[in-house]
């Protein structure tokens, strides 16, 4: 399901063009397709995660690049990598790129498992959340969705080895998977400093959570208070539009 608070502007009749656009709240164009779109997990973790306007960042498993993109919308403008195993995406994210005239987001098509050391301030990663059961017949859905390509100790490993000491790692998950989150990032000398979790409502049960951690500090973790979506009379809650963009209508 599309957030309701993006413009989609249908494009697909145009010859050659297989894909449609969604409208960022401060107008940048994001490319997507029936295999590469985003949703509200995606979204949650680019907020969560937002970088400091020059840092250097980078986004695992970018699919069709939502992550780097709404960091831009919100005022990024260090070098950022996005990386993405399937073709598709990165060709995605290239598209919005030359469509907004963004300079500093470079796509690459990578195994993740093979990226080397790098410097960065920030890594982000919306990783499958799946190790078994029902698989989508689409196989880039079921890439995006289970565990088919890497593992969480694949994701981890991989933050760590991109990440300068003291840099972040951000990512959401289901919760149920939150142990083997944990145990994964310490393993890569990524100690969890913040979790969040959120619920549709505040009677539901949390659906995600989103974590930072941090590489090579001493453990300590600061629990803070759930991200509610909606509020009582069903409509969105203020830390909701402020995901969406202050200017989303109630």
């Amino acid at each position: 399901m599309y957030p309701p608070f993006f413009a989609r502007l249908i494009l697909g009749h145009r010859p050659g063009m297989d894909y449609t656009i969604e409208t960022l709240s401060g107008g940048t164009p994001v490319c997507i397709s029936d295999t590469h779109r985003f949703g509200t997990d995606s979204l949650l973790l680019a907020w969560f995660s937002r970088p400091w306007r020059a840092h250097r960042a980078a986004d695992l498993g970018s699919g069709c690049g939502i992550v780097p993109l709404y960091w831009h919308d919100r005022g990024h403008r260090g070098p950022c990598l996005a990386v993405e195993v399937q073709p598709e995406g990165a060709r995605l994210l290239q598209k919005s790129i030359e469509l907004a005239g963004i300079g500093h987001i470079t796509p690459l098509c990578a195994d993740l498992r093979e990226l080397g050391a790098g410097n960065y301030q920030m890594v982000s990663c919306n990783p499958p959340y799946f190790t078994g059961g029902f698989e989508s017949p689409k196989a880039g859905r079921a890439d995006a969705r289970h565990e088919r390509l890497c593992t969480m100790q694949d994701v981890a490993a991989a933050a760590g080895r991109l990440l300068q000491d003291g840099g972040k790692f951000c990512i959401c998950q289901r919760p149920e998977r939150l142990a083997d989150v944990i145990c994964a990032a310490r393993a890569a000398n990524l100690e969890p400093k913040r979790l969040q979790f959120a619920r549709l409502t505040p009677a539901r049960t949390p659906w995600l959570f989103l974590l930072e951690c941090q590489k090579g500090r001493r453990p300590g973790l600061a629990l803070q208070p759930d991200l509610v979506v909606q509020r009582p009379d069903g409509k969105y809650s203020p830390a909701m539009l402020e995901v969406y963009g202050k200017e989303a209508p109630l």
